[in-house]
């Protein structure tokens, strides 16, 4: 077993998953993999015990009864994470959207004393790549409205490429987490922030899936901007 785990959770990510796995695992990086799967019925999860054959003790599989959301597919993955020994843990997404080659160099900013590392869009200009704009902006004026609310010096605080040192999940009750999409990312970063961690922001290219389904909705949006008021003004109940 190594000191990173890199967790990806999936719902019908048969496109994407076994070349993911590939990307990450076939170089001798110091990663382990777990792929968080709500039961997809595209064949994901046979997909991933394919592909366990080819990396054993790298790759991981956990399959959960029905699809409950981004956020809970993390807080699983987070809570196997620290029944073991993994030092650094990542948010990764299934569809190519985070750059496997990224992973290295934010690991080296944790391994420095980074405490949260954030593969940032919006750190150094506005880095997307085959957004449409309406989706560029509704991303970026969404984390200036995080920042408004909240006072989070964070430019990118809806991005779901993050890296934890073990003493920042630790030190939250993962129980307590409340939100499930954008929220859940405005969420663990806000928390961190308060409990006074060191977040820092690596900049990033998010290039939009090539392959696959968006699971973006209507109720996500919602969620994050009605909750980011619900950290702010209730964050000292749910820390």
């Amino acid at each position: 077993m190594e000191n990173t785990l890199i967790i990806v959770p999936t719902y019908n990510e048969i496109e994407n998953i076994e070349s993911l796995i590939e990307a990450v695992l076939k170089n001798d990086w110091p990663l382990d993999l777990l792929v968080v799967d709500d039961q997809s019925p595209d064949g994901t999860a046979a997909a991933v015990i394919r592909k366990m054959k080819n990396f054993p003790k790298r790759l991981f599989l956990e399959s959960r009864a029905n699809k409950k959301g981004l956020g809970t597919a993390y807080v699983h993955g987070f809570k196997w994470a620290l029944r073991r020994e993994y030092q650094y843990v990542f948010e990764m997404d299934a569809d190519f959207s985070h750059d496997p080659k990224e992973l290295m160099p934010m690991l080296e900013l944790l391994e420095q004393g980074t405490d949260l590392v954030i593969g940032s869009r919006y750190v150094k200009g506005v880095n997307v790549v085959n957004w449409p704009m309406s989706r560029v902006l509704l991303s970026y004026f969404a984390s200036i409205y995080v920042r408004l609310i909240t006072g989070m010096p964070i430019k990118d605080s809806t991005a779901g490429f993050v890296g934890y040192r073990r003493v920042v999940l630790e030190s939250i009750d993962l129980d307590q987490v409340k939100f499930i999409g954008y929220a859940f990312q405005i969420e663990l970063k806000y928390k961190s922030w308060l409990k006074k961690f060191n977040l820092k922001e690596h900049p990033i290219v998010f290039t939009n899936r090539a392959k696959g389904k968006s699971k973006m909705n209507g109720s996500i949006i919602w969620e994050a901007l009605f909750g980011v008021l619900f950290l702010r003004f209730f964050n000292r109940r749910f820390r």
